[in-house]
């Protein structure tokens, strides 16, 4: 495996970021799938394997059982905090406004296969998959989750505006937003990038990662229909 071929998909990646957020927003989902095949097509030609990119079929059930663990998690965390009033408003963000079924359809359509499909595949599949060929497991734990982290930039720049807490905690510091944004993902994607490495399998942050985001759509949406 060659350095080159890392170098073409963080390339990729550079492109699709500016494609989804900027270009062609509006068809984000869509152009998603065929920003995987192209990064699926390089990974084959770099020579990785169905387990280096952490989808061989032995590794399936496992790996299911992991992601269930993880969204229950999540579920139960994310009850905990619309518990509280401070909960409740972090879940107020503007982009769940879409009323329940909008939410729905980004939680069904929208997140697994424009968001959770494409930054699977490419961070803790392609790109952990060629770094650990490269230089091993923890390297591919830290370089897959800074670039999830700078993938981040440009759908950060709108965050203090979308979402009430955000917006109460900086105020109009918009680059205060973008390196906290960046930083917070970093860290969750070394979450993701070890829950890969450790059930073997790439369904484990899939599963983790849909049900962040899934979940904060639908219950978000509940809670703007109920405020009104």
């Amino acid at each position: 495996m060659r350095v080159r071929w890392l170098v073409a998909v963080v390339a990729v990646l550079g492109v699709a970021n500016y494609l989804n957020n900027v270009a062609l927003a509006w068809a984000y989902p869509w152009i998603s799938v065929v920003e995987v095949l192209v990064l699926l097509g390089l990974a084959r030609a770099a020579g990785l394997s169905l387990a280096d990119l952490g989808l061989a079929r032995a590794s399936w059930r496992r790996g299911a059982r992991w992601a269930l663990v993880a969204a229950v998690l999540v579920l139960v965390v994310y009850l905990l905090a619309l518990a509280v009033p401070a909960g409740r408003d972090a879940f107020l963000d503007q982009r769940a406004r879409l009323g329940v079924g909008g939410a729905l359809f980004a939680a069904l359509v929208g997140v697994p296969v424009g968001t959770v499909l494409l930054e699977e595949v490419a961070f803790r599949g392609v790109v952990w998959g060629m770094v650990a060929r490269l230089r091993g497991p923890w390297w591919a734990c830290w370089v897959s989750s800074v670039l999830f982290g700078l993938w981040h930039v440009l759908p950060s720049l709108g965050l203090g505006g979308n979402n009430r807490v955000v917006g109460e905690v900086y105020g109009s510091a918009a680059f205060a937003v973008t390196v906290s944004a960046v930083v917070v993902t970093v860290l969750a994607g070394l979450v993701l990038a070890v829950l890969r490495w450790r059930s073997g399998s790439l369904l484990a942050p899939i599963g983790l990662h849909w049900a962040t985001n899934g979940l904060a759509y639908v219950l978000g949406a509940v809670l703007w229909t109920i405020s009104g």
